[in-house]
C-alpha cells in the first residue's frame, strides 16, 4: 500500500515556536521511518557517494526528553508545524559550546514528508541561528536514514565527519549504524 501523502505548500500549515514540546502535542504524529537503504563509507566528501539497498524495516526515533523540558530562550529554539491543532512536526535547535547552531532534533510525520514541511523547519531554524549570531548548523544522523542525509544535502549541508562507536551503549539493533554529522556554514 502506498503511503498517503499530503500537499503541505498547498494547506494552511502554520510554524510556530514553542518553548517545550509535550506527549499530547505530538499523541498523532508518526515519526517512523522505513529503512531501505543504508550508506557506506568511505565517509569522506562533502555528501555521501555509497548506499546499499537493505530487506525494509521499521525505525523509530525516540524524542529527546531535555526538549520537554523548559530552556532559556536565547539558548534554544523549538519551533512546530500545525495544521488544524495537530503538530505534523517539529524542529529543535540549541546554542552548542563552540558556538554553533545544533540541530538536536528535525521531525515530520510520515505522512507529510516531501511536501515542504522539513525546508519550512529547517528555514525557521537556520533563521534563529543567523539571529544569534551563529556561524555553522550542526546536525547528526544515522547511515540508516539516508532519505535524510539526501534532504541535507540538498539543503546545503556538507558532510563533515563520522563516529563509528557513538551507539555503541543503545540497544544492539542501533550498534551497528554510524553517526554522521553535517554542517551548513552561514557565512
Amino acid at each position: 500500500m502506498a503511503e498517503e501523502r499530503v500537499q503541505a505548500r498547498t494547506s494552511p500549515i502554520k510554524l510556530k515556536r514553542v518553548s517545550k514540546l509535550s506527549l499530547p502535542m505530538l499523541a498523532k504524529a508518526d515519526f517512523s521511518i522505513t529503512v531501505r537503504q543504508e550508506a557506506l563509507p568511505p565517509f569522506e566528501g562533502p555528501n555521501i557517494v555509497n548506499v546499499q539497498f537493505v530487506a525494509p524495516y521499521e525505525k523509530k526515533y525516540p524524542s529527546d526528553e531535555a526538549l520537554f523540558e523548559e530552556a532559556m530562550a536565547n539558548k534554544r529554539m523549538i519551533a512546530t508545524a500545525n495544521l488544524s491543532g495537530d503538530t505534523l512536526g517539529y524542529v529543535a535547535v540549541s546554542q552548542a559550546w563552540n558556538q554553533c547552531a545544533e540541530i538536536n532534533e528535525i521531525m515530520v510525520s510520515r505522512a507529510y514528508r516531501g511536501a515542504g514541511l522539513g525546508r519550512a523547519l529547517m528555514d525557521e531554524a537556520v533563521s534563529w541561528a543567523k539571529k544569534n549570531g551563529l556561524a555553522i548548523v550542526r546536525l547528526e544522523t544515522q547511515t540508516s536514514n539516508v532519505s535524510a542525509c539526501r534532504f541535507y544535502e540538498r539543503y546545503g549541508f556538507k558532510l563533515g565527519g563520522y563516529d563509528r562507536h557513538l551507539y555503541d551503549a543503545l540497544r544492539q539493533s542501533d550498534r551497528s549504524e554510524t553517526a554522521l554529522f553535517w554542517y551548513l556554514h552561514l557565512h
